[in-house]
Order: structure tokens, then C-alpha cells, then sequence
């Protein structure tokens, strides 16, 4: 009896050493993890933007870059918040498509991504995040926001902070610690991480018409992320939810002709 329960003891010692260790690689290396900071830059000549620019634009004493276009008239500037995976350039198909449907746009990658040098964090991504959208609002053109994946939560911020035409959401979550909490249920996420992006708070302070889509197939960010955030938001428009749509599957299913839609109801478009 002794000896089982000194084996008992050993075990959940054991347990707790294991547990806490991975607790402690989880939070030093959290970042490393939660970005995937690292891609293939694709020229902006080698593409069919023939009348973009390059473009540099200053914050916290450093720089983010990207690419640049005017809407023709009667159009609005698209500032686009990508996703997590590499740069920004390797969509530049759609930036393709939507400046020959006359919109323009603005691209960019944050700071610690490819093409823009620095180091990652929730605060320096919002920092840029609002640098890129005062920096396209000094242009004077109707402005509508769309963010991608980790964008959204960027995206969000920003929405909350600036007055646009429309927020468009791809594939967003609720918060990115829900996220994290979903996929590694027995940590304590909330506790420990570091750039939690809760855009389920930020939400609340939108005005701007807000459209949220989804795949009910995305292993990445489950669509019920997508399905609870635009619960919340004050001024929703639409709910697209694609069946069996995995989590870059979107672009394929058509939401540009949903995002044309969204913006012309929301009055983005003359």
C-alpha cells in the first residue's frame, strides 16, 4: 500500500514536471508558434499591376512596405490586412482583380514579415495596422477595410479606432487566445499568451457595416469563430458561410463578387 501510494505521489510529480515544462516552452516560444512569419517575395514587377507603387510608410521609427494603387473614380481604396502565412505580395492576384474592376488598394506586410524588417507583437502589428490606414486615408478616396485570418483581428482594431465605409471579414476568430484555447484546451492560454488580438471586444466599438465569411471545412480557424464575432457586431450586413470550404478556400468560392455586393450596399461604391 505504501509503495503504490509513494508510486502515485512519483506519478503526479512526473505529470506536473511534464505539464509545466510545456507550459514554459509553450510562453518562451509562443511567437515563434503563433507566426508564420517567413515566404518568398514575389516582385511587384512580376506581376499584373502595371500601374501599382511601391510604398514605404513610417512607424515607431522603422517602416512597413507594400504596394499601392488609386481607385478610379466612384471607387473605394481597399486597405488590405493579410493573413499570418509569409507576405503580402504572394496575393497579388487578387490585388490584380480588384484594380481592374477600377478599386484600388493598399498592401502591405507588418513588421517582422518579409518584406517589412522589425519584430513581431500584438502591438506592433496594430501600430502598423493604423499607420497603413491614416496613411491611405490622407488620400482623400472612400476607404473599406479587409482583413484575412490573423488580419481580422488588425482589421478590427482598426475599425474600431477610424470611421471606413465597410469592414469585411475572411475567415476571422473571436479573439486569437479562443483560438489557442480550442487547440490546446489544457493550457492556460488566457494566462500566458502574449498577443491574444481579442477582437471580440473590439468589435463593440465598429460602426462600420461589417460582413463575415467563412468555411464550415476551415481546420485552421473553426467557422463557429466567424459565426459568434459577427454575432456581436452593432451594425452587421451578411453572414457568408461557404459548405466545405477549407480555410484559403474562399477566394475560389467567390467572395469577390460577395465583397462587390457588400460594399455597393454599403455605400463604398458611387
Amino acid at each position: 500500500m505504501k509503495l503504490l501510494r509513494i508510486g502515485a505521489i512519483a506519478l503526479i510529480a512526473l505529470v506536473l514536471v511534464v505539464y509545466t515544462g510545456a507550459v514554459g516552452f509553450m510562453y518562451f516560444n509562443q511567437r515563434a508558434l503563433q507566426y508564420e512569419a517567413t515566404g518568398e517575395i514575389t516582385a511587384l514587377a512580376d506581376t499584373v499591376l502595371p500601374d501599382a507603387a511601391e510604398i514605404s510608410i513610417p512607424v515607431d521609427s522603422a517602416v512597413i512596405n507594400g504596394w499601392y494603387q488609386p481607385p478610379q473614380p466612384g471607387k473605394p481604396l481597399i486597405v488590405y490586412y493579410k493573413g499570418n502565412s509569409g507576405s503580402f505580395t504572394a496575393e497579388h492576384i487578387r490585388f490584380e482583380r480588384f484594380v481592374s474592376e477600377g478599386f484600388g488598394f493598399l498592401a502591405f506586410d507588418y513588421r517582422g514579415f518579409p518584406t517589412s524588417p522589425g519584430t513581431i507583437s500584438e502591438a506592433s502589428i496594430l501600430a502598423d495596422a493604423i499607420a497603413a490606414y491614416d496613411w491611405a486615408a490622407a488620400k482623400n478616396f472612400p476607404i473599406v477595410i479587409w482583413g484575412r485570418s490573423l488580419g481580422t483581428g488588425p482589421a478590427t482594431y482598426v475599425a474600431s479606432e477610424r470611421d471606413a465605409k465597410a469592414l469585411l471579414l475572411e475567415t476571422p476568430f473571436l479573439s486569437a487566445v479562443t483560438v489557442a484555447a480550442e487547440r490546446y484546451p489544457i493550457l492556460p492560454v488566457n494566462w500566458v499568451m502574449l498577443d491574444q488580438f481579442r477582437s471580440n471586444e473590439w468589435i463593440a466599438d465598429v460602426s462600420e457595416s461589417v460582413m463575415v465569411a467563412h468555411g464550415t471545412a476551415d481546420r485552421t480557424i473553426d467557422v463557429s469563430n466567424g459565426e459568434r464575432l459577427y454575432a456581436l457586431a452593432p451594425n452587421p450586413d451578411s453572414l457568408w458561410i461557404v459548405p466545405d470550404a477549407g480555410h484559403s478556400d474562399l477566394w475560389d468560392a467567390g467572395i469577390w463578387d460577395k465583397a462587390k455586393a457588400f460594399f455597393i450596399r454599403a455605400g463604398a461604391v458611387n
